[in-house]
């Protein structure tokens, strides 16, 4: 696979911190990882990458490891779904998981975090 963006144009107000090699990463699934403190669930789907925070904030289960169906998560506890390309609930989009540009350089999985969550 060649070096991905799937950030659009990334703002400067973001930090690519990596997060795993591209090779740790299944096909069609998700790992979670700590980026700077954070927990976040990065999803491989049809070739793109998408990293959203990693827990549901129904119950604080894992996201990492629900099935993708449809481009949206499953939650594992409850089945509550959530897209991956903006970390809104299917079924109530007003509730929402934070979404996190992601880039691959170099064979690395890179997760940009905003500039103002830098930790001392």
């Amino acid at each position: 696979m060649s070096d991905v963006d799937n950030s659009g144009m990334s703002p400067p107000s973001h930090r690519f911190l990596p997060a795993l090699p591209l090779s740790e990463l299944p096909e069609e699934g998700g790992k979670a990882v700590r980026v700077e403190g954070r927990v976040i669930a990065v999803f491989r789907w049809q070739g793109k990458l998408y990293a959203i925070d990693d827990r549901c904030p129904h119950a604080g289960a894992s996201l990492a490891p629900g099935r993708i169906v449809d481009g949206t998560v499953v939650c594992p506890w409850h089945a509550w779904r959530f897209r991956l390309c903006d970390g809104a609930w299917a079924d109530h989009p007003k509730i929402k998981v934070q979404t996190y540009p992601v880039q691959v350089r170099d064979g690395m999985v890179y997760v940009g975090l905003p500039e103002d969550s830098q930790q001392p």
